[in-house]
């Protein structure tokens, strides 16, 4: 038998009413064969919110959940959870392969939101207040956003009422009509901001992996680098896994299938030979 693969998933948004996971352990099947779990950011929503009960209650479930899975589990930071660990990217395979949520590609974070342009200001002075020259460095950058995300609270996300949240999750992301079109950029852009992304990380990375748009997908872009977004576990998408040995990088469809979430049928599989 080969090595068991490292999986990588996104944008759990565990105990948000989007996600289609209501319990943590339909998990079970995406940690059961493998030698350890990536978790890259937006797992849950630690920020602060209106309903911190919710909030608290679905922190410790995390920890509970995944504090006792038989394989190593890493927590990636994302906008979400700014502050779930302090590592906020990974690498595999000699550095071929990067690893981050994905937020840090646009200069607002989530062009969609009603928050776009408070946010995109604090960026700016997040930005402007690091040591010359960190700013354009990919760990600098990646800080600053981090501090930003702990500063903006949540919206419908802990709603806890699903007449309200569907409203407030209308109001806050796709109304009025214009925000659809941010979202169909971002969706354009974001295959070619990974790549450059990965380019100014390291000249050797072959491979990105992201999430936060919650658009499953491989591109293959004309830098030579591949970026693959995992998706999230929220409809209408979706998403996927990415299974990483010493020698392979594979993509699969994360299948719903007996009350749990299970590896798929295989996308793209590629040599990190």
């Amino acid at each position: 038998m080969g090595t068991p693969p490292i999986r990588i998933v996104s944008d759990l948004h565990y105990a948000d009413r989007v996600s289609r996971i209501r319990a943590l352990a339909q998990l079970s099947p995406l940690l059961e064969g493998s030698s350890g779990i990536v978790l890259n950011g937006d797992t849950l929503d630690t920020r602060s919110s209106k309903h911190p009960e919710h909030v608290e209650r679905a922190k410790r479930e995390v920890a509970e959940f995944f504090g006792s899975s038989p394989v190593p589990v890493t927590f990636l930071t994302g906008n979400h959870d700014p502050d779930i660990s302090e590592r906020h990217a990974t690498e595999f395979a000699d550095g071929k392969v990067l690893v981050t949520h994905g937020d840090v590609l646009f200069d607002d974070i989530v062009p969609w939101s009603r928050d776009a342009p408070v946010i995109r200001d604090r960026i700016i002075a997040a930005l402007a207040a690091l040591p010359e020259g960190q700013s354009s460095r990919f760990e600098g950058r990646i800080r600053a956003f981090r501090s930003v995300a702990r500063t903006i609270p949540q919206l419908h996300q802990s709603e806890p009422n699903p007449f309200r949240y569907v409203v407030r999750l209308a109001g806050e992301t796709v109304w009025p009509p214009r925000r659809v079109f941010s979202i169909l950029k971002s969706w354009q852009e974001t295959p070619g901001k990974a790549a450059a992304l990965a380019q100014n990380h390291s000249a050797g990375v072959r491979f990105i992996l992201i999430g936060h748009t919650h658009r499953p997908g491989v591109w293959r872009t004309p830098s030579g680098v591949v970026v693959i977004n995992t998706g999230s576990f929220c409809r209408p998408f979706g998403g996927l896994t990415a299974e990483v040995t010493p020698d392979r990088l594979r993509v699969r469809k994360v299948v719903f299938r007996g009350n749990a979430f299970h590896p798929g049928p295989k996308v793209a599989d590629f040599s990190l030979s």
